[in-house]
């Protein structure tokens, strides 16, 4: 004769495994399409030029993990590129927002506020310098 779990037994074990799956796929700095909120780049690095940005609009740099915007023209802002509300990395600049994917969250391009939420907190202002055609992390 084989001792054979209880209800309970599996269920609380069953419980646990889904706990942890659920845990693994929402959130944190492993989230999906996430990765951490580190910057990619280091002071000095060249993050694009000014003619790559267009006016009203932006530039991802997800290896960086920096969007830089041109919210009006020769003004250039830089914003870290990984969303407050999941850390998904943003996907597209249109329309002055930024936004992301994941859940829509979307921040304005000028000052990162958020401009629709789930996210709650605005995208972190980046430092740059703009030295003649290249816009560079100070």
């Amino acid at each position: 004769m084989t001792n054979r779990p209880d209800r309970r037994t599996i269920l609380l074990a069953t419980g646990a495994v889904g706990a942890a799956a659920f845990t693994a796929g929402c959130g944190g700095s492993g989230g999906s399409g996430g990765g951490d909120s580190s910057s990619g780049a280091s002071p000095g690095d060249e993050l694009t030029t000014t003619a790559e940005v267009p006016v009203g609009g932006g530039k991802i740099l997800a290896d960086q993990k920096v969007v830089v915007t041109q919210p009006k023209e020769g003004e250039f802002k830089a914003f870290s590129a990984i969303c407050t509300h999941q850390q998904c990395v943003v996907a597209t600049v249109a329309d002055g927002t930024i936004d992301c994917a994941c859940h829509g969250s979307k921040f304005a391009i000028a000052d990162g506020a958020v401009a629709s939420p789930p996210a709650t907190r605005p995208l972190p202002a980046k430092k740059i310098t703009v030295v003649g055609n290249s816009i560079r992390l100070a």
